[in-house]
């Protein structure tokens, strides 16, 4: 049901924004908490309908500014709101499937990594903490990180499903809108805790940190575990 009604909000800022002309485009949206007041919806469904608006090129988020109409949105005619649950489903899915090998793969690295191998994972976690904290785009660096903790686990199927980790990466990141910063300053907390336990060579503790990790993104984005979207193959 909260798909439902993530969509039927997407619906009424969309119309807001075309059909009212409440919001022209350029124009910064109003605060997560006014908004949400507003359209008598709770943060995290506005947070979805967010996303999905960002998705379709009607939204678009400027780091450190906040989200605004996008320029473009007199262009868009035929709006799919069909795809909203595609989008979501596909988003879950993504980091159902992260969150079942990524903790795994924490464990195994913190094992079977080389002393170089270790040390190019703590500092690409660096270089991830040092965007977020400047409020610059991550993206590259979250995946080099990733990466490097994938690939010490010298594993050639898990090396496989990278480009995968790769995708959902990339899309939470890109299609997170105003909840990008929540998203960002959960990540700096959850990577923090990873890097001590991959100094420390803890694999039990890896494990854990990254499970954790995985559990804040999937709530930060409003994906509840274990809920389908219902289309497709989908069980």
């Amino acid at each position: 049901m909260g798909s439902n009604l993530s969509q039927q909000t997407a619906e009424r800022l969309y119309n807001q924004i075309v059909a009212e002309g409440r919001l022209s485009p350029g124009d910064k949206l109003p605060n997560e908490v006014d908004l949400s007041h507003e359209l008598g919806v709770s943060r995290a469904t506005l947070r979805e309908a967010i996303r999905a608006l960002t998705v379709q090129g009607v939204l678009e988020v400027q780091r450190g500014r906040g989200t605004f109409v996008s320029r473009q949105v007199a262009e868009i005619e035929d709006f799919g709101f069909g795809r909203l649950e595609e989008i979501r489903g596909r988003l879950r899915d993504l980091f159902e499937l992260r969150a079942i090998f990524e903790p795994q793969a924490a464990r195994l690295a913190c094992v079977r990594a080389t002393e170089q191998e270790l040390a190019e994972i703590l500092t690409q976690g660096e270089r991830v903490a040092a965007r977020i904290q400047a409020g610059e785009d991550r993206t590259q660096a979250d995946l080099e990180f990733h990466g490097a903790i994938v690939r010490a686990t010298h594993n050639a199927f898990m090396m496989r499903l990278l480009p995968i980790i790769s995708q959902a990466v990339e899309t939470a990141i890109g299609s997170a809108g105003e909840g990008q910063e929540n998203l960002a300053q959960a990540t700096l907390r959850d990577h923090a805790l990873l890097l001590e336990f991959f100094a420390r060579r803890d694999g039990v503790g890896a494990e854990h940190a990254m499970a954790i990790h995985m559990a804040h993104a999937m709530d930060e984005m409003g994906l509840e575990a274990g809920q389908h979207s219902g289309s497709g193959c989908h069980s």
